[in-house]
């Protein structure tokens, strides 16, 4: 069966750090590329950062660059997205998904909530 599982979401301070990660099981993970999106409250899905097989490139949302990064280990079939100096409005289900060719994936999400 096929699972992307989110971890590492939570409740934090503006100025604050997190590191999310997605689990991937069930496909081949070194031929996906990667991406981390984001939804908050009232609002569409955003693409936050990709990243390519084999982590040979990366993109992010020109917002985030510098404080967003997004890195794989093939070896453990995991994404992270390390995430920096967060504000308020990084508030949101962040997801994680998985694509090759015409197929793509979606875990469930994992809520970041900026909060003072």
């Amino acid at each position: 069966q096929v699972q992307l599982v989110e971890s590492g979401g939570g409740l934090v301070q503006p100025g604050g750090s997190l590191r999310l990660s997605c689990a991937a099981s069930g496909f081949t993970f070194i031929n996906y590329a990667m991406r981390w999106y984001r939804q908050a409250p009232g609002k569409e899905r955003k693409l936050v950062a990709a990243i390519t097989t084999r982590g040979s490139s990366t993109t992010y949302a020109d917002s985030l660059k510098g404080r967003f990064t997004i890195s794989r280990d093939d070896a453990k079939n995991t994404v992270y997205l390390e995430m920096n100096s967060l504000k308020l409005d990084d508030t949101a289900v962040y997801y994680c998904s998985a694509r090759f060719a015409q197929i793509t994936y979606w875990g469930q999400g994992t809520q970041v909530t900026v909060s003072s």
